[in-house]
């Protein structure tokens, strides 16, 4: 713990002078920024406390969160989120029994605040929100420290044994349920018992999709939707986009970068690209070829127009994003090489011909092979790969495992 103590100590002047900063930009409230720092208001004692980082994890918790409520009908959840979209996703449930807050950086002397000022009874984190002083303080305060749908990559699990966290992690879990076999296999390695392992379970499998608010007026089959996109990323796929736009000129693409705060830089590529284009954040209608959605908390609705999906963060060495929302929207999937982070989902998709897997230079030409029939064909068969991957009962059996251990 001792060299992660050390970087976070460094790091931490530059992270307050940012959150600060968000602040006098009016990004933020003074009252966020307690939150961040471990004040704000306190909640009821003993709640259930669930860790997101963000709108896709949240969502994929609302199953489990929901068991967690009817199962335990006297017990209260305060959820803790790092954005500011996913903290309003979580009060806009209107759900009487759950506060939300920002979560506390992983500062010791602000987890001493927050752990002081609500007393939770359990700390239940999301994926791979596994922050090391968040769980090894919860655990040395007799707080039961439960990890759910828990992934981790080769790479990552490195990492951890190179600066010595692996082992002292795993010693503060109480229970862990991991998303799939590779990542249950990584921390098992990383001295994970497994008595300690609760059954694997994908939390995205059991997510219905929302609504959208808004649906674009453009014809579906031709509509790409460029989903959560990276740095680098952007230029391959506007590069590709307008090869395929010269053999099919009605094409129009939706890009959604993952950070909004981006947009300038994206909308940049955009022009080197040669590309006419809206952008969603100026209020501009979608009348040019290219839509840069840059906000937060609307992918519903570019999933829901557009009929394919290129994932993003697997053309940019991230390890790809869900396949599982786009897939809900029946959006025929495309990715690039880069899937570590849902290797269990993207293996079943490619050997059930649910998704292309494609090179980055056959980008432009698979675009252009992609009409209404073959993404029809494509949306079915993901349907079915991830399907099978999933437990209608998973969240009800994983909140009974944790209610019982705390």
């Amino acid at each position: 713990m001792l060299p992660y103590r050390l970087l976070l100590a460094l790091a931490l002047p530059l992270l307050l002078m940012r959150l600060v900063w968000r602040v006098l930009r009016g990004v933020e409230s003074r009252a966020d920024l307690a939150e961040r720092l471990g004040g704000g208001a306190a909640s009821a004692p003993g709640a259930l406390w669930l860790h997101a980082a963000s709108n896709g994890e949240l969502a994929s918790a609302r199953p489990l969160i929901e068991a967690l409520l009817r199962r335990a009908p006297g017990r209260r959840l305060l959820i803790t989120t790092n954005t500011l979209t996913a903290r309003a996703l979580a009060q806009g449930w209107a759900e009487l029994r759950i506060e939300a807050r920002l979560a506390p950086l992983d500062a010791r002397w602000m987890l001493t605040r927050f752990l002081a000022r609500h007393r939770p009874a359990a700390l239940i984190v999301v994926e791979n929100e596994l922050w090391p002083n968040r769980l090894v303080m919860a655990q040395a305060r007799g707080v039961p420290v439960f990890a759910v749908g828990a992934r981790i990559s080769a790479r990552s699990a490195r990492r951890w044994r190179k600066i010595g966290l692996g082992r002292r992690m795993m010693r503060a879990l109480t229970a862990l349920s991991a998303q799939d076999p590779a990542s249950e296999a990584e921390f098992r390695a990383l001295g994970l018992p497994a008595k300690r392992c609760l059954p694997r379970l994908n939390l995205k499998t059991a997510v219905a999709a929302p609504a959208p608010a808004e649906v674009l007026e453009w014809p579906r089959a031709a509509t790409v939707l460029a989903a959560s996109t990276h740095a680098g990323e952007e230029v391959l796929i506007l590069r590709a986009f307008a090869r395929a736009r010269a053999a099919r000129p009605g094409l129009r693409l939706i890009l959604a970068p993952r950070h909004p705060r981006r947009a300038a830089e994206v909308a940049g590529a955009i022009r080197a690209a040669g590309l006419a284009f809206a952008q969603r954040s100026a209020g501009e209608p979608p009348e040019a070829p290219v839509y840069l959605a840059d906000t937060m908390g609307e992918m519903a609705n570019w999933y829901a127009s557009a009929g394919i999906c290129i994932i993003g963060g697997t053309f940019a060495p991230k390890g790809g994003h869900t396949p599982f929302e786009p897939a809900a929207y029946g959006c025929a999937l495309v990715h690039g090489p880069s899937v570590e982070n849902h290797a269990e989902a993207f293996g079943a998709l490619d050997a059930a011909g649910g998704a292309w897997a494609v090179a980055p230079e056959a980008l432009g030409p698979r675009l252009i092979e992609l009409d209404a029939r073959q993404q029809a064909t494509l949306a079915r068969a993901a349907s079915a790969a991830l399907a099978a991957l999933g437990s209608h009962d998973g969240p009800n059996a994983l909140a009974r495992e944790i209610l019982e251990k705390i």
